[in-house]
């Protein structure tokens, strides 16, 4: 758990779920391949707090008592890598607290869960048109990389 002057990274809670949900509304604006139901990302919610393999958490930040962020990450096998990689997924941080240290909290956070798991390979998907996001990635010492997404829905 990380604390700073403002901020509890904490795990998440199912009575976080409602506003984990207006969080991912307000993330899936900014990216053009995904939109906002409420009842698939609260099934998706759930289905990450239910899982008991541990190779997957979602963490939360409180400001005052409230979420206001949230972000998760989900262990895959890389035969690149030939171990454990992670995919970090739904980084976002209300509007009202974003530039405040919460989504730089909550990748640190991320970070150290996959290192105390031997994870060193962590990746993620950005929106290519989301400057704002690309910039955060960016300073921290994110990378692109040659490899495309490519998604099929089934």
């Amino acid at each position: 758990m990380i604390v700073n002057t403002t901020a509890v990274i904490r795990s998440v809670l199912p009575e976080d779920v409602p506003v984990m949900c207006d969080l991912l509304a307000d993330l899936f604006e900014t990216e053009s391949d995904f939109s906002a139901d409420r009842k698939k990302q609260a099934n998706g919610l759930r289905l990450l707090l239910e899982d008991s393999s541990g190779r997957s958490k979602v963490f939360v930040a409180t400001h005052d008592g409230c979420v206001i962020g949230m972000c998760s990450v989900q262990v895959i096998i890389s035969t690149a890598e030939g171990k454990p990689a992670a995919i970090m997924e739904d980084l976002v941080v209300r509007r009202d607290h974003r530039g405040s240290g919460f989504g730089a909290a909550l990748v640190e956070t991320v970070q150290e869960w996959c290192l105390e798991r031997g994870i060193t390979r962590l990746q993620l998907l950005a929106d290519k048109n989301n400057s704002q996001a690309l910039t955060f990635y960016t300073n921290r010492g994110w990378r692109s990389t040659n490899l495309i997404c490519l998604r099929k829905r089934l």
